[in-house]
């Protein structure tokens, strides 16, 4: 004899063990403590104001409206040049976007009908600082507008427990001679020596003993 079982039912016998399991996954991550997120390897990409000069290194998103073929992401090269489709190398260190894409525009105006270009810049890689030491994190930081050794020191997620915050200094090429000057961390943090609390340059070393 064929007994017929409610469609209901069997739905609803089928999707409990379902939903435990969920709840007992749901309740498994509630007690897990999160895990810290990794820090990307790659520099953080800066706020870039219209008066940024874009510098070797640096990636740009270039495009050109409605030229699928001539738009990409592209670094600049050592040499600060970047190449296009068209127009070839063209300078971009030392220009603005804006600039750079004035440049662009003109250029590809030989071969298309009023181009409409944009240049972004994507990832700023050219002005760094470096960090190294006793610290949470050392290596590249991306250098902010008017970036002092503080700020950087405050970005790098705290010292060592090993750190000698009285000797930290700073290493500068000045006309080719390397410069030291010294940050007494506990002075500053309390408003003394603001001399001290220098304006960073690009390729600033900051030394944590």
């Amino acid at each position: 004899m064929n007994i017929k079982v409610p469609t209901l039912l069997v739905t609803l016998f089928l999707c409990l063990p379902m939903q435990a399991q969920d709840t007992h996954q749901a309740q498994a991550s509630q007690g897990k403590p999160s895990e810290p997120k990794a820090q990307s390897s790659n520099p953080a990409v800066a706020p870039v104001t219209a008066e940024y000069k874009i510098g070797p290194l640096d990636v740009l998103q270039i495009d050109v409206w409605k030229e699928p073929e001539i738009t990409r992401t592209i670094p600049v090269r050592p040499d600060g040049k970047i190449s296009l489709p068209l127009v070839n190398d063209v300078q971009a260190a030392g220009l603005t976007a804006m600039q750079l894409a004035g440049m662009l525009r003109e250029g590809l105006s030989k071969f298309l009908v009023n181009p409409q270009v944009t240049v972004t810049v994507t990832a700023i890689n050219s002005r760094r600082v470096f960090l190294t030491g006793e610290m949470s994190r050392t290596g590249a930081l991306p250098l902010l507008p008017n970036m002092t050794v503080l700020e950087a020191l405050s970005s790098a997620g705290g010292f060592t427990p090993f750190a000698r915050t009285k000797d930290i200094y700073i290493l500068r090429m000045v006309n080719g001679q390397q410069v030291k000057f010294p940050f007494h961390y506990k002075d500053v943090v309390k408003g003394k020596r603001p001399e001290e609390n220098i304006t960073l340059q690009p390729n600033d070393v900051i030394v944590v003993p």
